[in-house]
């Protein structure tokens, strides 16, 4: 399953696109960021952010997207330019025909680090290891948008609940085993479930 994650914003859209196999191991296949200046007027921002997506779908070619949930912050003015770039991004998704997965920022460091408060540096840490990289990817919105990738990768449809149900909690990590983030995950979804 290819993957494509987005970190929303105005000024800094952060994308990280993954395949994730049947065995959850994921592989990165690009990752960057989409700018806009903020000299600019709001309409022409909305459109550089689109034209970046766009590109970035139109070369990848996912089969999900996965974006961070838009969340109540003190900043107005930044919670505008988040909600902004999330609408460009569910609707050239929308218009590809492919479903768009919200995730909070905590359900997203809990699936990579097993910790639903982690810092940044934590969740880029771990993106690198999950991924195989020599070094975390940065600016810090690409390595988010890679951490919703993966966030989803391990839920979606080749992660799916029942399937990990199946795997026990000793399990070792490796082919066919849980990392031990996905072990917490996999706790926590039985949990919810009661």
């Amino acid at each position: 399953m290819r993957v494509l994650g987005i970190d929303p914003g105005l000024t800094r859209c952060g994308f990280g696109v993954i395949e994730v196999e049947a065995n959850r191991k994921a592989r990165l296949v690009d990752v960057g960021v989409v700018r806009s200046d903020p000299d600019l007027p709001v309409e022409r921002r909305v459109h550089l952010i689109a034209l970046g997506v766009e590109a970035v779908l139109d070369e990848h070619r996912p089969d999900v997207v996965a974006l961070e949930r838009v969340f109540a912050q003190h900043n107005l003015r930044t919670v505008m330019g988040t909600a902004q770039a999330s609408g460009v991004v569910m609707h050239l998704a929308a218009a590809r025909g492919l479903t768009v997965t919200l995730h909070t920022p905590s359900e997203v460091k809990a699936a990579v680090t097993g910790y639903g408060s982690a810092d940044k540096k934590q969740v880029a840490t771990m993106v690198a290891r999950v991924l195989g990289l020599d070094a975390p990817p940065s600016p810090a919105d690409a390595a988010d948008a890679l951490a919703l990738a993966i966030c989803h990768g391990w839920r979606g449809p080749v992660a799916t609940a029942a399937a990990m149900s199946r795997v026990p909690s000793s399990a070792p990590a490796g082919p066919g085993g849980l990392t031990p983030a996905q072990k917490v995950w996999r706790d926590a979804e039985r949990a919810s479930r009661g």
